[in-house]
């Protein structure tokens, strides 16, 4: 294949660990806080949240730094697409 398409898919997989890491984030936070003792919540997220993330960027990048590059571009528009979303969900939810 081409390694521009390569390139592609790596943006597009990098955008799709971004939506699960920072969507997964959104959600843990909001299920979190309702538990007694959500220290052990978090943590699992976090753990499962990182394992998924660094072998997904180990998979997509495959020793190639271009595709580790375009992958961690992905990851960070999804972190801004995710995180403009959720503010708005957030503050419609908080609303007087």
């Amino acid at each position: 294949m081409n390694e521009s398409l390569y390139l592609i898919l790596a943006l597009a997989a990098g955008a799709l660990l971004g939506g699960m890491f920072f969507g997964g984030l959104s959600w843990t936070v909001l299920k979190g806080v309702a538990f007694k003792s959500p220290a052990p919540w978090f943590l699992g997220s976090l753990l499962l949240r990182m394992s998924m993330t660094v072998a997904g960027f180990y998979v997509v990048s495959r020793g190639n730094w271009q595709r580790l590059l375009m992958c961690l571009l992905g990851f960070l528009i999804a972190r801004a697409i995710v995180t403009r979303l959720t503010r708005f969900t957030n503050e419609v939810s908080h609303a007087p």
